[in-house]
């Protein structure tokens, strides 16, 4: 497949000067049952930006373990999960002469992660299934068995999280006139509207309270316990940004 700029004009994979050109992806880290985007990175399809987003997620949540972490089955993810929650050993030399072993990370007792494998005919996918690929299915099923968003490992949160933010970004909108044609102007309206969604944007699912007695909206921040009410975008973009190095 051969992949164009804006200008109609072939991308050369090797040239650095079309690194930033071409297709633009998502790389999203979503806490699901208080719909709240902990970590977002935009760039090129690559196992980089994957050990990128698990970098920050594992910052973000103080290097926590999760009850449960799923995914699609991208072998970049499983690789980077292990890179930053391993632990670090060092295997036993076969036999007495020769190099030790370079040591090596396994997953540390407590971390549960799991794939989902679709199977597509017809570019329709006509079947499920979960892999367990850190831990073991006894601690999958516990984890899932007290979750209050759902009873299987799925990606369907985060999917519908991509389409809200469609709905909110002009730019990614299939099929449109208005793509982006500027690296950073797509990576800059990106942040805004990923981040912005956790504490301006209600989220139905996440309200509070009763018919009877009426509900309280609430946005995936409140629903966290980030904040007590759903701020305006005023108030979001004064507040002062903190930059992580």
């Amino acid at each position: 497949m051969v992949v164009r700029d804006q200008e109609g004009e072939a991308l050369r994979p090797d040239d650095p000067d079309d690194d930033r050109c071409g297709d633009c992806w998502d790389y999203v880290a979503l806490d699901a049952e208080h719909r709240l985007v902990v970590s977002a990175l935009v760039g090129k399809h690559s196992a980089e930006h994957v050990d990128l987003l698990v970098e920050d997620f594992h910052r973000r949540t103080e290097g926590r373990l999760m009850s449960l972490m799923t995914s699609d089955e991208n072998p970049a993810y499983a690789e980077a999960i292990l890179a930053s929650y391993g632990e670090e050993y060092q295997p036993r030399r076969k036999g007495k002469r020769g190099r030790r072993p370079a040591p090596r990370k396994r997953p540390p007792k407590g971390l549960t992660y799991a794939t989902v494998h679709k199977t597509r005919e017809n570019n329709r996918v006509v079947s499920v299934e979960q892999r367990v690929i850190f831990g073991t299915l006894k601690a999958v099923i516990a984890a899932l068995a007290v979750s209050l968003v759902s009873a299987v490992v799925n990606t369907v949160f985060v999917e519908r999280e991509n389409g809200t933010d469609r709905n909110r970004n002009a730019r990614k909108v299939r099929k449109t006139y208005c793509f982006s044609k500027d690296w950073d102007v797509h990576e800059a309206v990106s942040y805004f509207t990923l981040y912005s969604y956790n504490f301006c944007w209600p989220v139905r699912t996440l309200r509070a309270g009763s018919r009877r007695k009426g509900y309280r909206q609430r946005t995936p921040a409140m629903a966290a316990g980030l904040t007590d009410h759903i701020w305006t975008l005023k108030e979001w973009l004064s507040r002062p940004a903190v930059q992580h190095r």
